[in-house]
């Protein structure tokens, strides 16, 4: 496959591959080997073979390479570890915006929810009236964060290795996962709509 010498996310080059005895201006080279002995099993039989080469050679450094992708990788997961958890605090704010949003409507709403009630309103359609009232303010942020999300996709362009930015799978996800957490903020102010005594909201002020 090919490699990638500088960073993960940078394109390959063009490569060609030479016996190291036809370039002299080299003076180390890594050996790369794919085993499925443990770590300290491979190394003790690694070091054995290459003193029957060359017992001068140096063999002290040995390094896994996930360790070698994590370090290249770890200013960018850090990165995105961050942008992950302003995310979550970003999702805690909106859920908390919209139960106080849709609470505050219930309570205005607190007369004609009687009515309703009074009327022979079931539990059913005072949960569809207040949920939907709630999900659609919500599809309307949706819509305008996507919309935002892909125009600034660039940016976050240089932090993913192996998944697009504009991944339709993480936006359907994303999409669905604020949907529910809209769905959930709403439930119980609409929840509590329905416990609603139509005697009493008829004589609130």
């Amino acid at each position: 496959g090919d490699v990638r010498h500088g960073a993960l996310e940078q394109a390959a080059g063009l490569e060609m591959y030479f016996p190291m005895a036809q370039n002299r201006d080299w003076n180390s080279m890594d050996l790369v080997i794919r085993g499925k002995l443990p770590i300290e099993s491979l190394v003790s039989s690694v070091r054995a073979a290459l003193r029957n080469v060359d017992p001068d050679l140096p063999n002290s450094e040995f390094q896994p390479l996930k360790e070698l992708v994590d370090q290249a990788v770890s200013p960018r997961r850090f990165v995105t570890a961050l942008l992950g958890v302003f995310s979550l605090l970003a999702l805690v704010l909106a859920s908390l915006g919209i139960y106080g949003v849709i609470s505050y409507s219930v309570t205005q709403r607190t007369n004609e929810i009687g009515i309703r009630i009074a009327l022979g309103a079931q539990t059913p359609a005072v949960l569809k009236l207040i949920i939907g009232q709630g999900v659609k303010l919500a599809l309307i942020g949706l819509g305008i964060g996507l919309s935002a999300a892909f125009v600034l996709t660039r940016v976050l362009s240089s932090l993913l290795f192996g998944v697009g930015a504009t991944d339709p799978m993480t936006f359907t996800g994303i999409a669905l996962l604020l949907t529910s957490v809209a769905l959930m903020a709403c439930y119980i102010p609409a929840r509590r709509a329905t416990k609603v005594d139509p005697m009493i909201a008829l004589r609130y002020e």
